[in-house]
């Protein structure tokens, strides 16, 4: 049998190599397809987490070709910041936080922009022990309020008062770890904080829940939005497509974690191995019915807001935060990035 020619023997070889190639690096080139996502929460790994950590463990991000990390957080105003300086693509933080910095920083580079609303109402809320005497907004006129400067609920207390007709407090600031404990103590008569967070410290500093006020925001004229999924200028440009499918990815996470609780929290147990699984699955009800399983969220259908509300939050959070611009609601959210109304139809049916 003859030789091949050189021209045979060349074509040999560059399928020899091809093959090799296909064999070597076929999966490296499939993980190359994902798009990565560095997204960091607003808090630490507890209840609410699991909303994020069950689309991961579920493998519903890569289905989507997402290759999702998610880190734990310090607070949304920290979250936004990370997301607008580009150390995060996206990240979940609270809408006023957004407002606030977008107002006071007009015209930084990579403005983060909400793209999902995930609390429909603010889980802000005012907490006193009845022992008190507090048992309406009214009563807290004259009061000495505690919370960490940077509380959603203090920055917004101004929203607050003025709908219930509260009169002057005096405020004092302290670190989070503090608040409860100093509200046990006796050395402020009240405090503001999320509600499903406070009113579990409580508990845990040995205070009966039956000994506990809560006054929620949205029970009393506040109805500003909570936190929302919001992603950097950015990223939002380059990947609009792994936007979409991140909040589609995101939203059949939801409805797991709305159907099996309890196997939302064994997501987060895995990520944290010291929580505490029976007061996270509390934490975690109680977040939902607070701020997803509201009659305003199956109003206005999960994820979206309404332009109205969302115009009258701006015009309160540009008085209540003293921001150096007004706050426009068109730069603050994006809705077209929503999966269709029927695939956000995650409530249970009455």
């Amino acid at each position: 049998m003859s030789k091949p020619s050189t021209l045979r023997r060349s074509l040999l070889a560059l399928a020899s190599a091809a093959t090799l190639t296909t064999g070597l690096f076929g999966s490296t080139g499939a993980m190359a397809q994902e798009t990565p996502v560095k997204f960091q929460l607003d808090w630490r790994f507890e209840g609410p987490a699991s909303l994020f950590l069950t689309p991961v463990s579920k493998g519903y991000f890569k289905a989507e070709k997402l290759d999702v990390t998610v880190d734990a957080g310090n607070g949304s105003g920290g979250t936004v910041t990370r997301v607008a300086s580009g150390t995060y693509d996206m990240g979940f933080a609270d809408l006023a936080a957004l407002m606030e910095f977008l107002a006071n920083n007009p015209t930084v580079p990579n403005k983060p922009v909400a793209v999902m609303m995930v609390y429909n109402n603010t889980p802000a809320a005012v907490l006193a022990l009845k022992k008190s005497g507090i048992a309406k907004p009214a009563d807290l006129t004259g009061r000495k309020l505690g919370a960490p400067v940077f509380d959603a609920g203090r920055k917004a207390w101004p929203i607050f008062a003025k709908a219930n007709g509260v009169g002057a407090v005096t405020w004092t600031g302290m670190d989070p770890s503090l608040r409860e404990t100093m509200l046990v103590r006796g050395d402020i008569d009240a405090i503001t904080g999320f509600s499903f967070t406070s009113l579990l410290n409580l508990e845990a500093r040995g205070v009966k829940s039956e000994d506990i006020v809560v006054l929620p925001y949205p029970q009393f004229g506040v109805k500003l939005y909570g936190n929302a999924i919001i992603v950097g200028e950015t990223f939002l440009k380059k990947n609009p497509e792994a936007v979409k499918a991140f909040l589609r990815a995101f939203t059949k996470g939801m409805k797991d974690v709305i159907a099996d609780p309890t196997a939302a929290i064994a997501t987060v147990k895995a990520r944290d191995g010291i929580i505490n699984e029976a007061l996270e699955l509390r934490r975690l009800k109680l977040t939902l019915d607070a701020t997803v399983l509201t009659p305003d969220a199956r109003a206005e259908g999960f994820g979206d807001v309404k332009g109205p509300r969302l115009s009258l939050m701006a015009s309160q959070v540009s008085d209540a935060f003293g921001t150096k611009e007004r706050v426009k609601p068109e730069a603050v959210w994006n809705g077209s990035y929503l999966p269709s109304a029927a695939e956000r139809a995650i409530f249970p049916k009455k």
